[in-house]
């Protein structure tokens, strides 16, 4: 399993962090490279997303199942079970945690993914993909949660 650490340390705070990322069904709320996300079902543990990837990437869908959603803990955990990708076997787990860093309040982001290496890929040009796209949307879920925590904003929670 790979890990990548996040530090969103400006002015955000966890509950604007989490108001975005706790959103399977609004992925673009955040991920740069999802244009549209349309639900199969309701909104619980099990529920499934067509996710529409924007052009640039080598895919158009990827179909992703809530396999955590942990409100009290502040986890999402998700696993692709289809698309037009060579992502097989993805699942990641998204973990929020608050942090204080030189007495400034701030969020701690982890997200941990596992994935097959296709044929044809190496383990590190597969993990050098996912880290880069892993690294993009949390850069975005920054700059998203802190322009929200200066207009003291959040997401809905329902």
């Amino acid at each position: 399993m790979r890990r990548i650490v996040f530090r969103l340390l400006k002015v955000c705070l966890i509950i604007q962090v989490w108001s975005l990322v706790r959103r399977f069904d609004q992925p673009q709320k955040y991920k740069p490279f999802v244009s549209k996300c349309t639900m199969l079902g309701d909104l619980n543990i099990g529920s499934v997303r067509e996710v529409n990837v924007k052009s640039g990437l080598p895919a158009t869908t990827s179909t992703e199942r809530l396999e955590r959603l942990d409100e009290k803990e502040h986890i999402l955990g998700v696993k692709i079970v289809g698309g037009d990708h060579r992502l097989k076997n993805y699942s990641s787990i998204l973990t929020v945690h608050p942090e204080v860093n030189e007495g400034r309040s701030g969020t701690l982001v982890i997200e941990s993914f596992v994935v097959d290496i296709p044929d044809g890929n190496t383990k590190d040009d597969t993990c050098y993909f996912v880290k880069s796209l892993i690294n993009c949307n949390l850069k975005s879920l920054s700059d998203i949660s802190e322009r929200m925590a200066v207009q003291d904003q959040c997401e809905p929670l329902t």
